[in-house]
């Protein structure tokens, strides 16, 4: 019997290594967290966006602490655009919800969550379970993906 071991990359691969210091610097900065904590961050936001490039059926949402690499990103718009441009082909676009809408919460928020969780992994990157508190079982009914209750704008379906 043969062993498989498969190998997943890290997000980090995917901008340059000044980008993603900048990035992580930033979240280091406005957010007051570790610097290893922010690295993990961004990775995880890369690894999410590059599974978004993929997706085109439902929505695909952030976690709350992978959000902030998203929103981080987006402010670099000139290398967001370019990232999109060059992972997708396309702009992904940021899509919030509407307060008090139920797919923002919830078992709605959770399957949204374990979908990512799914997506980024069949992507062929790593998952940070603890960035993902769905993907390693602590989220219950009362989840909620990101803070802002976001997700991408996926194409139709071909």
């Amino acid at each position: 019997m043969n062993a498989v071991l498969t190998r997943f990359a890290t997000g980090r691969v995917l901008v340059p290594a000044t980008l993603f210091d900048r990035l992580a610097s930033r979240i280091v900065a406005e957010e007051q967290l570790s610097r290893d904590l922010a690295e993990r961050i961004v990775e995880q936001a890369l690894a999410f966006l590059a599974a978004c490039a993929r997706n085109t059926g439902a929505p695909l949402g952030p976690s709350e602490l992978v959000d902030i690499g998203w929103h981080t990103f987006i402010l670099h718009t000139r290398d967001y655009a370019d990232f999109c441009d060059r992972i997708a082909g396309r702009f992904l676009h940021h899509v919030p919800t509407e307060d008090g809408d139920p797919a923002a919460t919830g078992e709605a928020a959770h399957t949204t969550l374990m979908r990512a969780v799914a997506a980024i992994e069949r992507a062929g990157y790593a998952v940070d379970p603890e960035l993902w508190p769905a993907a390693g079982g602590k989220c219950n009914v009362d989840c909620s993906q990101c803070k802002n209750g976001c997700s991408d704008d996926p194409p139709p379906a071909s």
